[in-house]
């Protein structure tokens, strides 16, 4: 009798080793998604994006865009939106080389740069931009630039300005008042420029609703 009992179990026990295997790798293999609620962080000066109702007192007049070190401030969650006057299905990954749009969650307004000298280093400055409805112009388009198929979780890219092909990066210098001690965000020229690299890190992520085709036998849900 005890065999027998053994004999129903272990196949159970089997199945569920196998099911919690595939769901770690599932989660070693996360992507950014469309509708993705998320924190991203400058890899080289450790600092996240991010912005606040607070306007620069010089260039464009608009929200100032910044960088913090604390990781729990609500300031810095940015939603992952597709480029103005295009199109993406919630949940579906962001793939390399694709226009997106970040909406700085708490103000809706849209990260954005255009040809203003930002305030600390004269680079380009980047500001927050948009109606309530989180609408503004051509300015708030991004393009994610990554070696990958898809922009990974656990690998940095880089976000080229559409308009102005700049590139976001943090200036390695910092603010006093009335935001004392945040980084000052920028748009620089090159890629390879310091500071370029951002990468994902706390948020809120969409699971992809269609597994890619290397994901088949990879379930991300019980």
């Amino acid at each position: 009798m005890v065999f027998v009992k053994l004999f129903h179990v272990f196949p159970i026990v089997f199945l569920f080793i196998i099911c919690i295997s595939k769901i770690s790798k599932a989660s070693r293999a996360e992507f950014v998604t469309c509708g993705t609620m998320l924190k991203i962080m400058n890899t080289d000066l450790r600092l996240r994006l991010h912005s606040h109702d607070v306007k620069y007192g010089s260039g464009s007049g608009q929200q100032s865009i910044t960088a913090v070190d604390v990781s729990d401030d609500h300031n810095s969650h940015w939603l992952v939106r597709p480029a103005m006057g295009e199109t993406c299905k919630r949940g579906s990954p962001i793939k390399c080389n694709t226009n997106i749009r970040l909406q700085h969650v708490a103000t809706k307004k849209n990260l954005h740069s255009h040809y203003f000298s930002s305030p600390l280093s004269g680079n380009q400055e980047v500001s927050a931009y948009g109606d309530d409805g989180g609408e503004g112009d051509s300015g708030d388009n991004w393009t994610v630039v990554c070696n990958n198929d898809y922009w990974r979780r656990d690998t940095p890219v880089k976000l080229k300005h559409i308009d102005t092909a700049a590139y976001l990066a943090g200036s390695g210098r910092t603010f006093g008042r009335p935001i004392s001690g945040q980084g000052e965000i920028v748009g620089v020229t090159s890629q390879y420029g310091a500071y370029t690299d951002w990468q994902a890190m706390e948020g809120l992520f969409v699971h992809p609703s269609d597994l890619l085709p290397h994901q088949a036998a990879i379930h991300t849900e019980l």
